[in-house]
């Protein structure tokens, strides 16, 4: 089935999409897209207005089946075709993604809400993994071992994994799946994607725009609907033999449950719970930049957001005061208005979770300097806050927040600092600010997690390994490591006497 379900889309800016072909409405299933067999539907809405952006197919475990019938199916060909060929697939992929750029960035920001600089900046973000692992699919050479016995040839090769699940959340829709799957593709292996109900558009838009670069039929299919059914039915399946998940720490520990009976591979992007450190020999404009783009881009929903800031005792009240005076210049509105620095939150869950938090500081002896209260833009809007004084038992010092809520706290020295730091379950990220190079060195050891960023936000990017720690993850994305998960290694040795 490939037309669009009869209900109308009543969002008046569709309207701007230059081609209205990547507005896409059905799951994408071995190149065919579908409405189910319950022709069953789901809602999606905006969330800056609540206006009905469209409504998607809802599949269930049936077509989930069917979408891994489809991938084990195109799985042969597409693992033996030489790597150029599918690089050069890749390749085109890549450029229709950026060709349709401003589509594809409209389409999420109607979906999720964020900033339409965001958006275009996340389409770049999420184009640069395919060209990366376009490049990438020539690199996956075999490699000779010494051998360790006579008249024996050895030799070790990576093959394609299988079919791959792949799962991805709503807060970086595109950038999530390109990820993943360019990674797997690059590899030689198939892909069923389950993108957040929330925000199945991009996903949708991605495929369209893989079918036209040529991705044989099977090879990359999108399933939506419930999470449950769907993740679970990728989940039981045999052949689905890696599972790709970026997400919470609690819904990975059920993915990792539920693949244990089928010994899946597991890439999992998880929780994050950032500290960002700032010393008292930090330029404090510049640590305040740092703090603000470290908190609020995607509105603070976002794993990599410093989640508790740390600033020595010295140069605190400094750093707070000229913290509050730049949150205060934030402009809070709809994404699609040009100027907007924070977006909506999800849903409504998100900012009930902020106010508890805020709420639950403030009895615990916080103090409140800016914002702190749902925003005049709309029911979804919550002002960019910062608190400071909070403690280490507040709430916000424990889970993760993502909204745009600012908790600061002071600390004497280094080594009282570093266990404040570590002492969470999480691992994901943690940022530091300070000019001293041993200092630098010390911090980098020092802190439990499996990226740090110093004197800097951005570090994430194509050509890096990207995941963490403890309960924040297992496996990276990105890098040739990211391609290197999705393979399996194969030992030759051969008799020469």
């Amino acid at each position: 089935m490939s037309a669009h379900f009869a209900r109308p889309h009543r969002h008046e800016e569709l309207d701007r999409l230059a081609d209205r072909r990547l507005l896409r409405d059905l799951g994408y299933v071995g190149g065919h897209w579908t409405a189910g067999h319950s022709a069953a539907s789901f809602e999606v809405t905006d969330p800056a207005t609540g206006a009905t952006v469209g409504f998607v197919a809802a599949l269930d475990a049936r077509q989930t089946t069917e979408a891994v019938d489809a991938a084990a199916r195109a799985l042969p060909a597409w693992r033996s075709a030489l790597p150029q060929e599918r690089s050069k697939t890749l390749r085109k992929w890549f450029e229709l993604i950026i060709a349709a750029k401003d589509d594809l960035a409209l389409l999420m920001t109607l979906e999720q809400g964020k900033p339409l600089k965001e958006s275009l900046g996340e389409i770049d973000y999420a184009a640069s993994f395919v060209e990366w692992y376009a490049e990438e699919a020539k690199r996956l050479n075999a490699e000779s071992v010494t051998s360790h016995l006579p008249n024996a040839e050895m030799t070790v090769r990576r093959e394609p994994l299988g079919v791959v699940g792949v799962v991805t959340p709503w807060n970086f829709p595109s950038a999530m799946l390109t990820r993943k799957a360019a990674a797997a593709l690059a590899a030689g292996c198939t892909v069923v994607a389950h993108p957040s109900s929330e925000t199945p558009l991009s996903a949708l838009a991605l495929a369209e725009l893989g079918e036209r670069a040529g991705l044989p039929a099977g090879v990359f299919n999108v399933v939506t609907g419930d999470a449950r059914t769907i993740v679970g039915a990728m989940c039981a399946d045999a052949r689905v033999r890696a599972m790709s998940f970026t997400g919470s720490t609690e819904v990975g520990r059920l993915i990792a449950a539920q693949s244990a009976p089928t010994m899946k591979r597991l890439v999992m992007e998880l929780g994050g719970h950032a500290p960002l450190i700032v010393f008292d020999d930090a330029d404090i404009d510049k640590a305040v930049m740092i703090a603000l783009d470290a908190k609020f881009a995607t509105s603070g929903q976002d794993c990599l957001a410093a989640n508790r800031i740390y600033v020595q005792r010295p140069i605190y009240e400094r750093f707070c005061a000229a913290f509050a005076r730049r949150i205060e210049q934030l402009r809070t509105g709809n994404g699609l208005s040009g100027d907007a620095d924070i977006g909506p939150l999800m849903h409504e869950r998100a900012v009930k979770k902020v106010e508890e938090q805020v709420a639950d500081a403030l009895a615990r002896g916080a103090r409140c300097l800016a914002g702190g209260k749902r925003h005049a833009a709309g029911p979804l809007f919550y002002q960019p806050t910062l608190l400071v004084d909070v403690t280490d038992a507040a709430l916000i010092m424990h889970e993760e927040t993502f909204g745009p809520v600012a908790a600061v706290t002071p600390f004497e020295d280094e080594a009282e600092v570093v266990a404040r730091a570590n002492a969470t379950e999480y691992g994901l990220v943690a940022y530091v600010v300070t000019e001293s190079g041993a200092r630098q060195a010390r911090m980098g050891r020092a802190l439990d997690y499996g990226m740090v960023a110093i004197n800097r936000v951005k570090i994430t990017g194509a050509p890096i390994p990207f995941g963490g720690v403890k309960q924040s993850g297992i496996g990276r994305e990105g890098s040739r490591h990211g391609l290197e998960a999705f393979t399996d290694l194969k030992y030759l040795c051969l008799d020469v006497a």
